[in-house]
């Protein structure tokens, strides 16, 4: 017998046949995609393990250990930075009421648009030593450059703040959705054996909404160990830093290599560290019935400290960098409608659309696939993909520029060899090599929101459509993608977005004379010229406004 849940597929004349009949041309494509997606960590293994050890031994020896220190200590300031601000405002806004609470419940995600390089550009402007902060402290008081002590922004602790401003939406969104799907069973009882309601909070809410909050610490140190822009332009040592100057600077690539894996191996050690403190403990609510908690009203000083602890990070991570960067951008001579400009935001727009489209078709092959053919192989396949987002952007460079150069590099000896042609680099620098990596980079983000959506559809329907005579094919083109254009169209835009504010792959990969938004921001921002760099930033901020936009409405429907 076949279980209810279980796929059906039925003959065009209704000859029924077992589930695990057709679709084979979908795993082909879900496995190229799943093995492609898998080719630059092997690269990157393979490229390190024949690299010789002198290098690694060198590396060791001089700047792997600080480079170590400061990524675990960058990893573990913005860890505990956006779970106190993401948790903390999640519980306010769901549980609580004050005044400003609707706005506030919305306007907590609009930091989630901003690149943490742009963020760091804005508060270098006005905090370094020439900023208004410090001009307007030593206008006031007559001191001296030395005769006070201000916080260096330029530093470890600096690249941290900007980090947790840009990623605490992450756990705020998650944490959000983990606290109104409670039931107020548990807190009550809690209540009821004499805690208080902060010891009801940490003893029962907390642990119960671990799973999501951990989720989103973990994304937020995903994107913290992947970040170039940020920590290369305040001069903070890490493992992605040290990857490209390796690369481009000191031209070792089997050093590159190294310092890649051993990112790659700290990134995928996080994650499985993550799952493995889980263990099989049940977060779900275990009773029979499921009431809502009636949110607690404040008033007086403890609503004055909830609308301060909500709003801080919502001036300090969006109003405040967007006044800064508008008020750069008049006196940065940049123009934005000159070709140089046009050319910039059209070789953004290219890459970012093609990647997006690529991608999401991608991930519609292998959520497809897992629809036609669950169990273990699809789900290894579905893995597999998403390895890349664990990923950071120079880690993928490395692995894709590595097995593609040494393929160009045989296939122009061989031409000359034998007809006497040179073919160059056919695929290294290409467009299309870049949209490769963006793929492998952001398939995880694309495959999640179509999953989203396919598991909103009963297996049913697929059943009835075998049984009017369509084939898998048919059945996602009559069937699924009718029904799943909001969640192929919120795909779409969260990798446009995604592309457009990727900096370290595009870095490494792009084409000679191909330069993007991202790259033309960080390369005004490397030569101290921040007003110009307020212009790309700007225009990268509007573009990923669009899925928070999205998003806030999606947080504004579920009150």
């Amino acid at each position: 017998m076949t279980a209810a849940n279980d796929p059906i597929e039925y003959a065009p004349h209704g000859r029924r046949r077992g589930g695990k009949g057709g679709g084979s041309a979908f795993a082909v494509l879900a496995w190229l995609v799943a093995l492609s997606c898998l080719l630059p960590m092997v690269a990157v293994a393979l490229a390190a393990a024949f690299g010789g050890t002198e290098t690694i031994r060198h590396l060791a020896e001089t700047v792997l250990p600080g480079y170590s220190l400061t990524t675990l200590a960058l990893v573990a300031m913005v860890a505990l930075g956006t779970f106190a601000i993401g948790t903390g405002a999640a519980w306010l806004v769901t549980m609580t009421r004050f005044p400003g609470v609707r706005f506030l419940e919305v306007a907590l995600v609009l930091p989630l648009a901003f690149p943490a390089y742009v963020l760091a550009y804005a508060y270098t402007h006005i905090l370094d030593h020439p900023g208004i902060v410090q001009a307007s402290l030593r206008a006031v008081t007559g001191w001296g450059a030395r005769d006070y002590w201000f916080p260096e922004i330029r530093s470890t602790g600096g690249a941290a703040a900007m980090l947790v401003l840009v990623l605490y939406p992450y756990v705020y969104l998650l944490a959000r959705a983990a606290f109104m799907q409670q039931s107020a069973g548990a807190f009550l009882a809690a209540r009821a054996l004499g805690k208080n309601s902060w010891q009801a909070f940490w003893l029962v809410s907390l642990p119960m909404a671990r799973p999501a909050i951990a989720s989103g610490v973990l994304l937020a140190v995903m994107e913290t160990i992947a970040d170039f822009g940020t920590v290369s332009y305040f001069g903070v040592q890490t493992f992605a830093t040290g990857i490209y100057t390796s690369w481009f600077s000191l031209g070792d690539r089997g050093g590159a290599a190294q310092l890649a894996l051993c990112l790659l191996g700290f990134a995928l050690t996080l994650a499985v560290v993550e799952r493995a403190t889980r263990g099989r403990a049940k977060y779900h609510h275990a009773g029979k019935h499921h009431s809502q908690m009636a949110p607690a009203e404040l008033g007086g000083i403890k609503a004055a400290a909830a609308v301060f602890f909500c709003a801080v990070p919502v001036v300090l991570g969006f109003l405040l960098p967007v006044a800064v960067l508008f008020a750069m951008s008049f006196d940065s001579e940049q123009n934005l409608f000159s070709r140089r400009y046009i050319d910039f935001t059209a070789n953004s727009i290219t890459l970012a659309a093609a990647a997006a489209v690529l991608t999401v078709a991608a991930a519609v092959c292998l959520g497809f696939y897992q629809r036609l053919r669950p169990g273990r192989v699809s789900a290894a396949a579905a893995y597999f993909a998403r390895l890349g987002y664990a990923v950071p952007g120079g880690v993928i460079a490395v692995g894709l520029i590595v097995p593609f150069a040494a393929f160009d590099n045989a296939l122009d000896a061989w031409m000359r060899e034998t007809f006497g042609i040179r073919t160059g680099l056919l695929v290294t620098g290409s467009i299309w090599l870049l949209v490769a990596a963006y793929g492998v980079r952001f398939m995880a983000a694309a495959l999640g929101a179509y999953e989203g959506g396919q598991a909103t559809m009963h297996s049913n329907m697929d059943a009835a459509a075998r049984s009017l005579g369509q084939g898998p094919m048919g059945m996602l083109r009559r069937v699924h993608l009718p029904i799943l254009t909001p969640s192929l169209l919120t795909a779409l835009l969260i990798v446009f977005v995604d592309v457009m504010k990727e900096l370290p792959a595009t870095l490494i990969m792009r084409p000679f004379n191909f330069d993007t938004l991202a790259v033309q921001a960080h390369r005004l921002a490397a030569d101290e010229r921040l007003e110009g760099a307020a212009v790309p930033s700007l225009v990268i901020m509007a573009v990923g406004l669009l899925p928070v936009i999205l998003i806030c409405r999606q947080v504004g429907r579920r009150r």
